[in-house]
């Protein structure tokens, strides 16, 4: 797969933020450093955030955070004629303080911003909270910009009011990740980045952390609803997508450098966590 594009959408001089239509076909592997909520209001096929690679249709909504490539590949069905494509979608971008600084960072809008942080590692929603931001979507191309903007508010509203929502991309596909040194959990996480190449032991958590054996993991399954190995081999897969995705590396390559010590572990944890073997993933890419 090629390396992701830098592509941005044309934002006018009068207008904070990007409210678009999108009827052209959708934008190839690329990235921006505005966030980007994604509703596909017409279409079917491949959908790639990161290091995830699923499947979408109608109605499919995703907010993508900054610098995070992704892309929505319809099927051949939408490409009937050359100059005619029959997808659709509304696409909502704005760069964290579009609106300044002090709002962002005031302390009431202290869930908003560390929800934003959290699509870094795209946000896919469900359930009634997509339909309660569908409708506000839809709605706001009716709109004039200033309604628009209140509308935003209403979505920013949605989002912050325990959505019901499926992160997709992996902690180690993802270039940064804020740390908080006072949160022992926050501080294993950035261990666990620091160092999942090599090999992690349960000791040097707990020394990191200063916290006992037993506090330790049960305070990481109920952050993470997983263990503290579940989580290191989820970063170490993530970070070989990445390799796979951007690197003309082989299979035995690419498992060496994502901290798995021989090919048939690394074959078999890729599959158990992404469902298909690395070959296959990488084929899914290449097609």
């Amino acid at each position: 797969m090629t390396k992701p594009a830098h592509i941005r959408l044309r934002r006018e001089v009068s207008n904070s933020f990007i409210y678009y239509k999108e009827t052209k076909p959708f934008s190839t592997w690329h990235y921006h450093p505005e966030y980007e909520l994604v509703l596909i209001t017409r279409g079917k096929g491949k959908r790639i955030v990161g290091d995830h690679v699923g499947r979408f249709e109608n109605d499919d909504l995703v907010l993508v955070g900054a610098n995070i490539p992704h892309e929505w590949m319809c099927t051949p069905d939408y490409f009937e004629e050359p100059d005619i494509f029959k997808g659709e979608g509304i696409v909502i971008q704005f760069v964290r303080n579009f609106l300044g600084e002090q709002f962002m960072n005031s302390p009431e809008n202290r869930a908003l911003s560390d929800f934003l942080t959290r699509s870094i590692m795209g946000i896919e929603f469900l359930g009634e909270t997509k339909r309660q931001i569908i409708r506000i979507m839809h709605a706001m191309e009716q709109m004039n910009s200033g309604e628009q903007l209140y509308a935003l508010f209403d979505i920013f509203r949605i989002f912050i009011t325990k959505p019901q929502i499926r992160l997709l991309t992996s902690a180690a596909y993802v270039s940064e990740y804020p740390v908080d040194i006072h949160d022992p959990m926050q501080r294993a996480l950035r261990f666990i980045l620091q160092n999942f190449q090599h090999n992690i032991t349960i000791e040097q958590l707990l020394q990191e952390t200063n916290m006992s054996n037993t506090a330790f993991s049960q305070r990481f399954k109920q952050t993470h609803r997983m263990t503290f190995k579940e989580y290191l081999q989820q970063t170490r897969i993530g970070y070989a997508c990445k390799l796979l995705q951007e690197h003309d590396l082989n299979i035995a390559e690419i498992a060496y450098q994502s901290g798995f010590e021989n090919i048939s572990n690394f074959n078999r944890q890729f599959k158990k966590i992404k469902g298909i073997t690395p070959t296959q993933y990488q084929n899914d890419l290449k097609n």
